[in-house]
Order: structure tokens, then sequence, then C-alpha cells
């Protein structure tokens, strides 16, 4: 069934590239200059699935720049794919001419991708306050640091994972939330660069959820791991914080993506409650912000969630809204919040332009 669906994918990202090349070369362009065009067109077509293979191999030569070239080309590939689509179904072509429209999609590319690389490995601080009823006195002012979709793997290395947690730590948390897609590849190759993780600290605990991505890779031997770094996974489980007389539950679940991948790893909020003792205060941890409908309905007064990315960059950060009914920031339902962190680090595209990355602060505050 994966093969199948990589198959299918492999097929339409190689009809976009054609696409591609002959909306943007088909004009009177000297032969010299449409060779270096096909070739570029090529480069794309075939240079995300190197990188994408490269990952995999720990040994592979070059791996490091075969993943770079690959998803940069990606990006520069996904752009010019928005573009030149919203040209044509605008037809801007026929107002400009083809050499024009085709040289104002490059230049946008290029405009786009130049900031969003500078701004890519670069989270800011966000800090939200979170306004919950009857708070009790010995909560108030509670600090989460809040880790989403780290994403180590083959662009965003240990120097990167070292700089979040001087920043995470810096804060001063009571509690650290990791929610979910810590690294893309397998434990033994990235172990070195995951390992700054073991310096966050907070003394009301560090718990951890996994993501879709977790389980692409290796979900078991990545709980593991987190764990021997100093997190407490919470597979479906959940464990009671207290502070004076003051008591928060804590629940996380898995990825929704989960079932039928790794046993016992299907998503069960019934379970992860499951014998609770009574609490003051319930924050659920889940990946993807989907769950906050069961979540509100379960009691939780905060759910902390990531997956989106916020879009990454420009122009994903509007296309992803008609995706997603969350895709960044506090929101209220009903009677529960739900934050979707932007993400920490990035997915595929080492792009960040018009949804920064971020390292979260959240405080709880009495309504």
């Amino acid at each position: 069934m994966m093969a199948r669906r990589v198959a299918v994918i492999a097929v339409l990202w190689t009809l976009l590239q054609l696409y591609l090349g002959q909306r943007l070369l088909g004009f009177d362009v000297t032969p010299p200059w449409r060779l270096a065009g096909w070739l570029l067109v090529a480069l794309m077509a075939t240079a995300p699935w190197l990188a994408l293979f490269a990952g995999r191999l720990a040994l592979l030569p070059g791996r490091t720049v075969l993943s770079w070239t690959g998803y940069v080309a990606l990006g520069v590939s996904s752009l010019l794919i928005v573009f030149v689509g919203a040209g044509d179904l605008l037809h801007v072509r026929s107002w400009l001419g083809t050499p024009l429209f085709a040289a104002l999609v490059v230049a946008l590319t290029g405009a786009i991708v130049s900031a969003g690389l500078w701004r890519a490995a670069r989270p800011k601080v966000v800090q939200v306050n979170v306004p919950i009823a009857g708070l009790p006195r010995d909560l108030e002012g509670f600090r989460i640091v809040q880790l989403s979709d780290l994403h180590v793997g083959p662009t965003l290395k240990e120097a990167f994972v070292r700089r979040v947690v001087r920043t995470a730590n810096g804060l001063a948390p009571d509690m650290v939330a990791l929610t979910g897609d810590v690294a893309d590849g397998f434990v033994p190759l990235l172990r070195a660069d995951v390992a700054p993780l073991a310096d966050l600290t907070a003394p009301y605990g560090k718990f951890f959820v996994t993501g879709n991505h977790e389980y692409y890779w290796d979900a078991p031997g990545w709980v593991q791991e987190l764990e021997r770094l100093g997190f407490d996974p919470l597979v479906n489980e959940h464990r009671l914080i207290a502070r004076g007389d003051a008591r928060m539950l804590v629940a996380g679940v898995t990825d929704s993506t989960a079932g039928g991948m790794v046993a016992g790893h299907a998503t069960d909020l019934a379970g992860a409650v499951l014998d609770a003792p009574d609490s003051d205060v319930k924050v659920l941890l889940s990946h993807q912000p989907r769950t906050a409908y069961a979540a509100g309905r379960a009691g939780f007064d905060l759910q902390l969630s990531g997956h989106t990315h916020g879009g990454q960059y420009f122009p994903f950060n509007y296309i992803v809204r008609l995706f997603q009914p969350f895709v960044a920031g506090l929101h209220r339902l009903e009677q529960m919040w739900l934050y979707v962190s932007r993400g920490t680090g990035y997915w595929g595209p080492p792009l960040r332009l018009g949804a920064p990355a971020e390292i979260t602060l959240l405080q709880l505050r009495r309504a």
C-alpha cells in the first residue's frame, strides 16, 4: 500500500514538473537557456526524492549536500507550482505575456526562498496567557514551555537543538511539553543531534507525545530515546502534578495516524484519562489539533498541539486553512482553550516566511 502511494505521488510530482517546464520555458528561449531550464526542472523533479532516500542511509557520501539540495529544490518547486497555477487560473499570462510572467514568477520565488532560508532556523519566543476559570492560587502563573515539530534530521542538527534548549531554559519553565515530530530519521543516526534535549530543566516534569513523523521512522525507538533524555512519554497516559494544594492533570495521546502502525499506539483519549484522580486543571498534549473537539467534551481546560507548522511559508500559511480547522495560536472551544504551535523547526524545505517558528511560553492565569 505504501509503495503504491509513493508511486502515485512520484508520477504526479513528475507531471507537475513537466507542467512547470512547459509554462515557464514554452516561449522563444535560445537553446542554451532552454536546456539549462529543463535541467533545473529535472533537478526539481528528482532531488527531493534523493533527499528522502539519503535520510535513510547513514553512510551515504554527500548525504548532507543531497538533503539540502533536495529540500531547497522542493521548496522552490512548490512555490513555482502555486504561482504558475495561480497565474494560469487568473489569466495573468495573457495580460503580461509569457516572458514577463515567467520572469516575475521566478523573481517572486527567489525572493521568498531567500527570506525563508534566513528565517527558517530562528524560532522566536511567543508568550501566551491562558485564562482559566477557577484556577487555584497555587497554579497562578504556572509556566509551560511548549516545543513542537523540531524535525531534527537532514538540515537541522545538534547546534540548532542546543540553541532551542538554551532559550527554553532561559524562560524558567515549570513544565516542558514536547508535542511530537521530534526528528526525521532513525534513532542511532540522530541520537547525538537530539542529545541536548536532556539539558532541558523543569521542576514539574518534561512530557512528550508522539507526532505523525515518529511513525515514519521508529516510534517505539523514539519514545524510548526521549525517555532516556529525561522526558516522560505519555502514550495514552496521564500524570498528576501537585503544586502546593493544587493539582493539575497532564494527559497525552499518541498521534491520530498511529492506529495500525504500532501495536498499542492507537489514539485513545478515554484510556489516557482512565482512573484519573480528581484535579483542578486538566491539560492534554496531542500532536494534531483535531482532537480538540473530543478533548473539550472530556472536560479538559487546555490542549497543546502542533502539526500544522502554521503553513510554514507563504503562500501555504493561507492555503493550509482550507484543510485544518485550527492553524496557529490560541483558540476558544466552549469551555476549553486550544493552543496550536507553529512549530519550533521545520519539515522539508528549510523555509519560514509568514509563519515564524516558535518556542512557546504559556502561563496559566485566573480568568
